[in-house]
């Protein structure tokens, strides 16, 4: 299984009690599904609770490598050993 290094940022950092971990995949979605059944207080954070299949809410943005996953497969884009994928909610701040 593929081994994927997970960033999290703000208030996701601090319901998980970390900033880095390493999840097993083959797409993002799956590492995702990994995430959240490790620190369920993310899933309602992460994926919209009312969609029957999964779907990202509408204020996250997940980065593969630095790319938008929106500008590749979603949440069915693959991932490889050493793969980088960062997890960022809104912040707002002045």
């Amino acid at each position: 299984m593929t081994e994927v290094k997970v960033r999290l940022f703000a208030n996701l950092k601090e319901i998980a009690g970390t900033s880095e971990l390493k999840l097993g995949g083959e797409t993002v979605l799956e590492v995702l599904e990994a995430l959240v059944r490790q620190f369920p207080g993310l899933k309602d954070r992460i994926f919209e609770s009312a969609a029957s299949d999964h779907r990202l809410c509408g204020y996250v943005n997940v980065f593969l490598n630095g790319d938008n996953i929106t500008h590749l497969d979603g949440l069915n884009t693959k991932v490889s050993d050493c793969d980088e994928l960062g997890v960022l909610p809104p912040v707002s701040g002045g």
